[in-house]
């Protein structure tokens, strides 16, 4: 299955300045392989050393959290979007 996935700008150096990339996987872990394959580097910025999401990363199917829906396992229909989000902390 293939899906778009929205690269943040921190990362786009391994996307040659691409904001969005294609993937192919019918799961999110598939997809963040084939991501790996084709944009090397780009996957342990994702992934920690044991193969999970990063604290940090925040990863979207269409509209739904992966950390509140099957993690790595989610599914990733045909024409989804995956969105790639670095989280955001701090304050003043």
């Amino acid at each position: 299955m293939s899906v778009n996935v929205r690269i943040p700008t921190i990362l786009r150096t391994y996307t040659g300045g691409k904001s969005e990339v294609p993937a192919e996987g019918t799961t999110l872990a598939e997809v963040l392989a084939d991501l790996e394959r084709n944009h090397g580097g780009i996957g342990p910025r994702v992934l920690d050393d044991a193969g999970k999401l990063r604290r940090f990363v925040n990863v979207y199917v269409n509209d739904d959290d992966v950390r509140f829906a099957e993690g790595l396992e989610t599914a990733t229909p045909d024409g989804a979007g995956v969105s790639i989000i670095p989280a955001v902390a701090g304050g003043c």
